[in-house]
């Protein structure tokens, strides 16, 4: 490849975003600097990549506002590129293990093009028949965390369990969903909107779903849809709802908690009123990342690839075009405004600049 410069557009972090309050777009700054294009040396172990897809996960918040205690995610610091799940190709190598035209997802800066010096990070892409966007959600970091919370973490749910999940029709609630429908479990979920809850009945083949929303009292609700109790809950959201939950579940029920976004944006966190549930039912409450489960990722493309083929699991992506709209699309994922998974297409798989 002869050497060459070209322009590089940036979603650069301008600041560390206020704690107690929401990020904002104004936190982010979409810039272009030029990059150049040239074959590592041989033996380096650096890539060149273009950026095909970037995944909003709310994970970035915590870095993003420069959370006191977090461990495993300081990728980046104001002035320099966002860093997250996505999807890229490898344009030049000087890494044995991969090679020019390579499809890997992982960690990648918001960016075009990047020098990648850590490629231990990216995960190289072997099927190429569903599409590359799916490894930014289905196939990537949202799938290991739902087949985790779901299979591993806890006792799995069996045929005739009572399951509810809540942040239902996003990027891993969907997903949980299915997998408790194919265990013969019966499930409902929540999500934030009417559109989202026929998703979730219609399209995803929940056996009931509601609105947080428009529900004036939470635990009626979940008691409306669980007359019996709930034995399994995934929970993602946290405050009112978890407190609600915990009044309807069944002696030795079990929580998987994966988030609480609902207290994300908070300056003071709710607390918990029928925390004593916890005792009284004798409940089983654990809490995870899907990063304690690296080792499962084999096992579970084995496990989700043929349901995804056979057309068993449907994913729902929300799919925003160009780096200048990630901001917004990031942002909006802690209003509720995404329908799905929130994607962020950077790139067609080919392109000239690629020769």
């Amino acid at each position: 490849m002869a050497s060459r410069v070209i322009s590089n557009k940036q979603v650069i972090l301008r600041r560390y975003a206020t704690a107690g309050s929401s990020i904002q777009e104004s936190d982010m700054l979409v810039t272009t600097t030029n990059i150049t294009l040239e074959a590592p040396a041989e033996g380096s172990n650096t890539l060149v990549v273009k950026t095909l897809y970037l995944s909003c996960d709310p994970f970035l918040h915590f870095i993003m506002k420069n959370t006191p205690g977090l461990t495993g995610y300081t990728f980046f610091t104001p002035g320099s590129p966002i860093v997250g799940y996505g999807v890229a190709k490898v344009v030049e190598s000087g890494h044995p293990e991969f090679k020019k035209n390579d499809l890997v997802w992982g960690l990648i800066p918001w960016q075009e093009y990047s020098l990648i010096s850590d490629p231990q990070r990216l995960i190289k892409i072997h099927h190429t028949d569903v599409p590359l966007s799916y490894y930014t959600g289905l196939l990537g970091m949202a799938g290991k965390t739902a087949f985790a919370g779901f299979y591993e973490v806890s006792n799995k749910p069996k045929k005739g369990d009572y399951v509810f999940i809540s942040a239902a029709s996003g990027a891993v609630g969907q997903l949980v969903g299915q997998f408790a429908k194919l265990e013969g479990c019966y499930v409902v979920g929540s999500a934030g909107s009417q559109e989202k809850v026929d998703l979730l009945k219609n399209k995803l083949g929940f056996d009931e779903a509601f609105n947080y929303k428009e529900e004036k009292d939470l635990v009626a609700a979940l008691k409306r849809c669980f007359p019996k109790g709930i034995d399994f809950y995934f929970e993602q959201v946290g405050g009112a709802l978890l407190d609600a939950v915990l009044v309807n579940m069944r002696d030795h029920g079990r929580i998987v908690g994966c988030g609480m976004i609902s207290q994300y944006n908070l300056p003071q966190p709710q607390g918990i009123l029928n925390l004593m549930e916890v005792i009284l039912r004798r409940l089983h409450l654990i809490g995870f990342t899907h990063r304690d489960y690296d080792h499962i990722y084999p096992k579970f493309l084995d496990f989700v690839l043929p349901h995804v083929r056979n057309h068993n699991i449907t994913y729902v992506e929300d799919i925003a075009h160009g780096l200048d709209n990630a901001p917004a699309a990031l942002v909006g994922l802690f209003s509720g405004r995404n329908f799905g998974k929130q994607v962020v297409k950077v790139a067609d798989l080919h392109d000239d600049h690629d020769e």
